[in-house]
This record gives C-alpha cells, structure tokens and sequence, in this order.
C-alpha cells in the first residue's frame, strides 16, 4: 500500500473512542451511627448531644473543608427540628418561617456572598424568638470581615466549637468510611499506603478516595495497592 492510500485510510477510519469517567452521584449518610468519633471531634460531638443544654442559644461550629460540620449540623437538626439554609440563601428565605420550628442551621457563614444585612436580621430575630441556631464555617465567625459594625459585634458574641485535625486512626477511618460511601472494596493495604502518603486532613482524604475512585472506573480496575501506588507515589 502506497503512503498515500495509507494516509487516506487513516483519516476515514474512525478514531478509537475515548474512555469517558462520568460522575456518577454516591450516597452520604448522614445518620448519627455513621458518625466518626475522635479526639478531634469530641467537643464538637458533646456539643450536639448536649442540647438544648447550649452555653448560649447561638453557637458556632467551625472546621476544615471536609470534616463532619455538615454531619454534624444534619444530626443536630434531627435531634431539635431544625430547618437548614445556606447563608448565601438567606437573603432569598423568609427569615420567620425559617425560625418556625425553633431551631435553624445556618450553613457557611464565611461564603463571600453572605447577605450580611440578612444576617444581622436573622441573628435579632434569632434573639427575640428564643430560638437556637447553628452557625457552621470554615474559618470562627469573630474573625470575619463584615461591613456591618453591629454584626460584627454579634459575631465575636458567639460561642465557637473547633473541629480540629484528625488523627491517625480517624483519618484511617474515614478512608474506609468514604471508600464505602462509594461503594469501594479497600482492604489494608490500601488504607495504609493512603495514609503514608495523602495530604492529612480532612480534604485531601476526600480528594485522594475521588481520585482511587474516578481511576479505578476509567481503567475497569479494581482499587488494589498497586493502582494507589500509581496515583500517589509522588505525593
């Protein structure tokens, strides 16, 4: 065959199809059984359990991306009744049907699309109602920067709870548990390898077990050591 009619052939045949990893959803419990305790997380924890026994009707939890806030925030709202916003919603929420129950959480107050003249409202209303809300935010509410001088007097008002890192055995832990949530079979060997070798914290558990995951679905593998070791040697 001439060059030529192989370079023909080629741009008529088509292309090899490429494999496509589709982000399917997966399933996040949010039960209380389905809770990782740890040293990390037992002041945060007793807080939740302690209610409606509060230092104050307003408090705030505060920790990493990934930690259990929402986890926690959910079992709270199991536990009172509460009703849950975004804060970058709030300004769209009717603030008194919110309140309805006497309880409301109160997502990510740090958002930089926080309303905050929606906020100063909700935290007075909060007041007069003798309602109790849970502010959850990565960084502790006194320390945000607001244009609203009152509200930022309230904010450094507020009592905050820490989610601290975690240790080894709860990062162990929630690899399995994330692993799980996916549907993934890790064993040992596995969960050991990501634990020498991830970023230690809550995010980059939650990034390493999506990354084993959307990998192990493009090469119809399963998520052995080995294909760890390929994606996390270098890190």
């Amino acid at each position: 065959m001439s060059e030529r009619s192989q370079l023909s052939d080629d741009l008529e045949r088509p292309a090899a199809p490429r494999q496509l990893v589709l982000a399917l959803d997966h399933a996040i419990s949010y039960a209380r059984e389905d809770f990782l305790e740890g040293p990390s997380n037992q002041k945060a924890l007793a807080l939740i359990e302690r209610w409606p026994d509060w230092p104050g009707r307003l408090i705030a939890l505060v920790g990493p991306e990934g930690s259990g806030k929402s986890h926690l925030a959910a079992i709270w709202a199991e536990l009172s009744g509460a009703r849950v916003v975004t804060a970058r919603r709030l300004g769209d929420s009717d603030l008194p049907s919110a309140l309805a129950t006497g309880a409301l959480v109160v997502e990510d107050i740090d958002t930089p699309d926080l309303d905050e003249p929606a906020l100063f409202h909700l935290i007075n209303l909060a007041r007069e109602e003798g309602a109790d809300v849970l502010f959850t935010a990565r960084v502790s509410p006194p320390s945000l920067m607001v244009g609203i001088r009152d509200l930022q007097s309230r904010l450094r008002m507020l009592p905050v709870v820490e989610l601290e890192a975690p240790d080894d055995a709860l990062l162990r832990a929630l690899i399995v548990k994330l692993a799980a949530d996916r549907q993934l079979a890790v064993d040992e060997g596995v969960v050991n390898y990501l634990a020498n070798r991830i970023e230690r914290s809550f995010s980059g558990v939650h990034r390493a077990v999506a990354q084993l995951d959307e990998e192990a679905l493009r090469r119809h593998r399963p998520v052995t050591r080995a294909l760890a070791a390929e994606l996390f040697r270098a890190t």
